[in-house]
């Protein structure tokens, strides 16, 4: 998990979301539907995006997880999560966490997307507060 190791018990039924928050203590990963509609949950599993509501706890087992938590680089912001800061690219916050990694997922994939391609990767990501054009904008910044 972000780089440290852990072991933990788990239900079989537990589902990752609440593994990360209840018993890591990261919130990062927001519950926000339950039924991986808004996207707010969205973890990296071995680089990849995927909504954390969806994967049982047990799953990650083995793999390389990545939250919010750990895209800060010695306590400094990675470029991409200042580029949201200086592109207006959230507002309450709510789908940031889930925004930040799904654009981390898709800059690793391809580091220079088009506007579509942004799109497209986003498209699994609600987000109600911002019109999605900064969130676009602060990525397309880094992908330049």
């Amino acid at each position: 998990m972000n780089g440290v190791p852990h072991e933990l018990e788990l239900d079989p039924r537990e589902l990752l979301v609440y593994v990360l928050r209840d018993r890591l203590g990261l919130n990062g990963a927001v519950v926000g539907c339950d039924t991986s509609s808004c996207g707010a949950c969205t973890v990296l599993l071995d680089g990849e995006s995927v909504k954390s509501c969806t994967v049982l706890g047990v799953q990650a087992d083995g793999h390389e997880l990545t939250t919010v938590e750990g895209l800060s680089e010695n306590g400094t912001l990675n470029s991409l999560q200042e580029s949201f800061h200086t592109h207006h690219a959230l507002q309450c916050g709510y789908c940031t966490s889930g925004m930040l990694l799904a654009a981390t997922s898709l800059l690793a994939e391809n580091p220079s997307p088009s506007e579509d391609e942004i799109r497209h990767a986003l498209e699994g990501n609600i987000c109600r507060c911002t019109g999605y054009q900064n969130i676009v904008d602060a990525i397309s910044a880094v992908a330049r």
